[in-house]
C-alpha cells in the first residue's frame, strides 16, 4: 500500500480506501481514497507491506506506528497463499520516519520498480559446503580446518559479545540520569524494536491466509474461515484500534516463530515439506525473565509446531507443542545455572495448573505430556512438582511420560531417544494426524504431544525432531511414497533435518538469544567436537545476554503486548550497575593483579568459572571420558579470548 504524509497525518492508501493516522493523537480514521485530492501539503514517502501496530508509553514514548518496510516470500504454506517473512520495519512518529520506505512507482521518477509484494526466492540457501575429497588426507585436513575455524570463531564471537556488553555499560556511564531521561528511553526502545524485528528472522504474515491457525483448525472453521487464534496473533494488542473499526482491509495478523518450506523429491514424485512454529503472545519474553505459568494458565516459551506434507492434492499435518513446566517457578540469581525454586504454594499452583491444561484439552482433545527434565540434581524439584500436580489433576485425557534425557543420552548417545519414540509409539498411532484432499477432510489428529525440558529448547528440539521423523515415515507409507517398516528415504533426510535444525535455532534465539545447543545432531544426525565447542560458546553467550540485555528486551516485549503501562516498570539489567562500578577508573579494584587486568580481575575469574563449569556439565550431560578431555580445551581458549578482549577494553584499544 502507498504511504503519504502531511504535517498532521500519515495516510495509507489501498485500492479505493485510505487510512489516516494522526501523528500526535494516534487516532485512526478511514476515508475514501479520493479524499486525498483535497489535501494540499501531501507527499508520497513510499510503499509498505502492511501495518504492524502502534506502541507507546505515556509521558515517555509518544505513539509510534510500526510498518513493514521489507518482506521476503518464504513459500506456500496453505495453497495457494504465499507466506512472507518480515526483514525490516520502519517506525513512524510525530517526527520524520526513522528509515526510508521502498519507492512508490506511481509517485517517483525512479526507473527502479519496487512492487508492494516483494516476492523473492522462496527457498533459502541451506546447502552445506560439500564436494567429495580425493584422498583421506584431504578429508583429515578439512576436518582440522573446520575445528580450528570453530576455535577462532569462538574467540571472535565472545570478543564481540563482551564488547557489546561493555558498550552498553559505557552508555550508562555517559548518561547522568540513565533510564529516566526521556530521549534516552525513546532511543533505546526504538533500537530494541529494530533488533527484535530486523535481526531475528522471527515474524511472518500472509496477505490472504490466516497463519495463526494450523491446518486442522482451518478445516474446522466457519464458512467465512476460522477466526484468528488469539494465542499466536502477536500484534493483536498493537492494532486493537484497527480491530474495533471492523475493516479487515487494514488488519495484518503477524505471528512470531518460524516458517520454512522445502521442495522434496522421492523417485519421480515431487512434493513439499514445511515447518511452521507459532509462539504464544501470552507470557512472552526471554529465558530467565519468563518461567513457568501465570494466573491465567499461560506458560512461558509456549510454541505450537506444525509439520506439513503437501503432495498433489493431499495435505498432511502433524502438530506438537512445547511449553515451560506449568507451575509457579523461577531461577533467580547470576550463577551460570541458578538453582530453580518453587514460588507459590501447592493449592495456588494447582489452580493455575488446571487452568492451563483445561485450555489445552479444549484445543487439542487429549494431551500426552513428555517431561525431559532430570530426575536427580537441581532439576528434580521441578520434575517432582510437575508429577505431583498431574496426579492431583487426575484427568483421564492426559498421559504423563518422564524421560531423563541427560541420563539416557549420556556419552552423546542421542540415538537413545529412539527408546522414547518406541515407548510412545502406540500413543502416536492412536493420535494420528490431520489429512485432507481436494474433497475435504479425511482424518483428524485426536491429541497432541506436549514436550518440555527446563528451557524447552535444546532437549525439546531433539525429541520433537525424532517424533516428527516417526510421523513423517508413517505419512509417506500412507501416500505410497515409501514401503512399510523402512526408514525415511535418503533423499528426504537432508531437507527434513535442515527444517528442524533451523526451527530449533530460531526458537532458541527468540527465547535465549543464541542458536540452539545440540544443533549439530539435529542438523546432521551426528555429534561432533566442533558442535560441542559451539555449544560452549553459545552457553557463555547466553549467560552474558541474560544478564546484560534480557531485562530491557523483556520490557519492550511487555510494552508491545500491553503488559507494561508505566515508566517505573521500565528498567535495565541490574548487573549493569555493578559492571559500571568495576570499570570506573576512580574506584579502587577489589582484587588487584589477577591476570594483570586490574579492576576486571574478579570478572575474569567469574568467566573462567563459567566456562570450566560448562565443560564439566558437558561431561555430566553425556560426554564420555575420551571426548571430555578434548572438551576441556575449550576453557582456556574462551578464557584467553575474554582476557585479551577485556585488556583491550581497559587500555582503550578498540
Amino acid at each position: 500500500m502507498e504511504v503519504f504524509q502531511t504535517d498532521s497525518h500519515y495516510i495509507f492508501v489501498k485500492r479505493d480506501k485510505s487510512l489516516w493516522w494522526h501523528r500526535k493523537t494516534s487516532e485512526f480514521t478511514i476515508k475514501a481514497g479520493w479524499d486525498l485530492s483535497s489535501v494540499d501539503d501531501i507527499e508520497c514517502i513510499g510503499v509498505t507491506h502492511g501495518i504492524v501496530g502502534v506502541i507507546s508509553l505515556p509521558n515517555v514514548y509518544e505513539p509510534h506506528l510500526i510498518v513493514v518496510r521489507e518482506a521476503q516470500a518464504v513459500g506456500v504454506l496453505y495453497p495457494p497463499h504465499l507466506v512472507y517473512k518480515i526483514k525490516s520495519i520502519c517506525i513512524l512518529s510525530a517526527e520524520d520516519p526513522d528509515a526510508e520506505l521502498s519507492n512508490c512507482t506511481k509517485h517517483t521518477k525512479s526507473n527502479q520498480s519496487t512492487p508492494t509484494h516483494n516476492v523473492t526466492s522462496a527457498s533459502a540457501s541451506n546447502s552445506a559446503p560439500g564436494g567429495g575429497s580425493s584422498s583421506k588426507s584431504t578429508k583429515l585436513f578439512e576436518g582440522m580446518n573446520k575445528t580450528w575455524g570453530a576455535v577462532k570463531s569462538a574467540g571472535n564471537t565472545i570478543k564481540n559479545t563482551t564488547q557489546q556488553a561493555a558498550n552498553l555499560a559505557t552508555k550508562q556511564v555517559k548518561s547522568s540520569v540513565g533510564i529516566r531521561e526521556p530521549r534516552h528511553i525513546e532511543r533505546r526502545i526504538t533500537e530494541e524494536l529494530h533488533k527484535i524485528f530486523d535481526e531475528t528472522d522471527s515474524f511472518y504474515f500472509s496477505f490472504d491466509c490466516d497463519i495463526t491457525n494450523n491446518l486442522q483448525r482451518h478445516e474446522a472453521g466457519s464458512e467465512n474461515g476460522p477466526l484468528q487464534d488469539e494465542r499466536f496473533f502477536w500484534n493483536k494488542h498493537m492494532i486493537r484500534d484497527l480491530i474495533t473499526m471492523q475493516d479487515k482491509t487494514w488488519i495484518l495478523p503477524i505471528i512470531q516463530g518460524f516458517v520454512q518450506v522445502e521442495p522434496c523429491v522421492i523417485g519421480n514424485e515431487c512434493f513439499t515439506l514445511a515447518l511452521v512454529s507459532r509462539r504464544s503472545r501470552h507470557r512472552a519474553g526471554t529465558r530467565y525473565k519468563r518461567r513457568g505459568v501465570d494466573e491465567r494458565g499461560n506458560c512461558a516459551n509456549y510454541v505450537e509446531t506444525e509439520q506439513i506434507l503437501t503432495f498433489r492434492h493431499h495435505q498432511l499435518s502433524f502438530t506438537q507443542v512445547r511449553g515451560s513446566v506449568p507451575i509457579y517457578w523461577s531461577q533467580p540469581g547470576y550463577k551460570y545455572r541458578p538453582p530453580p525454586r518453587l514460588d507459590r504454594g501447592v493449592a495456588e499452583t494447582q489452580q493455575a495448573f488446571e487452568l492451563h491444561f483445561t485450555k489445552e484439552l479444549e484445543t487439542y482433545g487429549r494431551v500426552c505430556i513428555i517431561n525431559l527434565v532430570e530426575q536427580s540434581g537441581k532439576e528434580k524439584l521441578i520434575g517432582d512438582a510437575y508429577a505431583d500436580h498431574v496426579i492431583k489433576y487426575n484427568n483421564d485425557l492426559m498421559i504423563y511420560v518422564t524421560f531423563d534425557f541427560h541420563d539416557y543420552c549420556r556419552g552423546m548417545r542421542f540415538e537413545n531417544v529412539s527408546a522414547l519414540v518406541d515407548a510412545i509409539g502406540p500413543e502416536a498411532g492412536s493420535m494420528g494426524f490431520h489429512w485432507r484432499d481436494q474433497r475435504g477432510m479425511i482424518c483428524n489428529q485426536k491429541s497432541v504431544f506436549r514436550v518440555n525440558c527446563m528451557d524447552c529448547l535444546d532437549r525439546t528440539n531433539v525429541v520433537q525432531t525424532a517424533i516428527g521423523k516417526a510421523v513423517l515415515e508413517s505419512q509417506l507409507v500412507k501416500l505410497g511414497l515409501s514401503p512399510p517398516y523402512t526408514p525415511i528415504p535418503e533423499a528426504l533426510k537432508s531437507p527434513f533435518m535442515v527444517l528442524w535444525a533451523n526451527n530449533g535455532d530460531i526458537i532458541s534465539r527468540q527465547y535465549a538469544g543464541t542458536n540452539a545447543l545440540k544443533g549439530d545432531y539435529t542438523r546432521t544426525g551426528e555429534r561432533k567436537i566442533s558442535g560441542m565447542m559451539k555449544d560452549g560458546m553459545n552457553s557463555a553467550n547466553r549467560y552474558l545476554i541474560q544478564n546484560f540485555a534480557d531485562s530491557f528486551r523483556q520490557c519492550v516485549i511487555d510494552l508491545m503486548q500491553g503488559n507494561l503501562k508505566q515508566e517505573s516498570e521500565l528498567h535495565e539489567d541490574p548487573i549493569l550497575g555493578t559492571f559500571v562500578k568495576l570499570i570506573t577508573p576512580e574506584m579502587r579494584p577489589p582484587i588487584g593483579g589477577y591476570y594483570s587486568a586490574g579492576v576486571l580481575g574478579p570478572e575474569l575469574q567469574l568467566l573462567e568459572s563459567i566456562v570450566t563449569t560448562r565443560c564439566e556439565q558437558l561431561g555430566d550431560d553425556g560426554v564420555d571420558g575420551q571426548v571430555r578431555s578434548q572438551s576441556l580445551l575449550v576453557a582456556p581458549i574462551i578464557i584467553l579470548s575474554f582476557y585479551f578482549t577485556l585488556q583491550k577494553l581497559l587500555f582503550g584499544s578498540f
